[in-house]
C-alpha cells in the first residue's frame, strides 16, 4: 500500500483509500488511510425488503378499489409509499455513516444506531493489544468481506468494524502501522 497512494474519493464506495475528509474528532496533521463501510452487498436484504413491499403494494392496488374509494386509495398508497421511503432513507443512513477510519495514529468506529444517537469510538495504535477477523460465512467468502475486532489495553472500549471489505488487507495494514510504531 505504501507504493500505491492513490487517492479514492468515490462518495458510495465502503473502502476508501487515502480520502479527502475530514471528521469531527480529526487531529490536526493525523493522516487518513482507510474509511471503511459495511459491504454493499450487505444491504441486498434491505433492497429486496423494499421491493418486496412496493410489489405488495401494486398488489393490493388490484383489490382495494372494490373496497375503498379513491381517497381513501390516495391515502393508503401515501402512507404506504411514505413507509417505504422511511425504511430506504433510515438503511442507506445507517450505512452511510456507520464508517471505521484507520489514521496514521488511531482507529476510529463511529455508528450510528437510528437515526439520532451517535457513538464514536477511537483507539490509539500504541494501545491496540490484539486483531481478530471473523468471516462472514459463503457470501463473505465469494464477496470478502467480514468483520474485525481490535482490542486494546486498558479500559478503553473494543472497536469492532462490522462486514467492511478486504478484511484480511486492512488487518496486515493495521499491523504494518503498528510495527512502525514499535519498531
Amino acid at each position: 500500500m505504501e507504493n500505491n497512494k492513490k487517492k479514492t474519493n468515490q462518495l458510495f464506495f465502503s473502502y476508501l483509500i487515502y480520502p479527502n475528509i475530514k471528521f469531527e474528532t480529526y487531529e490536526e496533521g493525523e493522516k487518513i488511510i482507510f474509511l471503511l463501510r459495511a459491504h454493499p452487498f450487505t444491504q441486498i436484504k434491505s433492497i429486496l425488503d423494499i421491493f418486496l413491499f412496493t410489489i405488495l403494494l401494486i398488489f393490493f392496488n388490484f383489490f382495494l378499489p372494490q373496497f375503498l374509494n379513491f381517497n381513501q386509495i390516495f391515502v393508503f398508497n401515501f402512507f404506504c409509499l411514505a413507509f417505504i421511503f422511511s425504511f430506504f432513507w433510515i438503511n442507506f443512513v445507517n450505512w452511510y455513516f456507520n464508517v471505521g477510519i484507520l489514521t496514521n495514529r488511531r482507529l476510529i468506529d463511529i455508528d450510528f444506531n437510528g437515526v439520532l444517537y451517535r457513538e464514536i469510538t477511537t483507539a490509539r495504535l500504541d494501545k491496540i493489544e490484539d486483531i481478530t477477523i471473523k468471516g462472514a460465512g459463503y457470501f463473505g467468502s465469494i464477496f470478502d468481506f467480514g468483520s474485525i475486532y481490535v482490542q486494546t489495553a486498558g479500559m478503553e472500549n473494543y472497536i469492532e468494524f462490522h462486514d467492511i471489505p478486504h478484511p484480511s488487507f486492512i488487518v496486515s495494514e493495521i499491523n504494518k502501522l503498528l510495527n512502525k510504531k514499535n519498531g
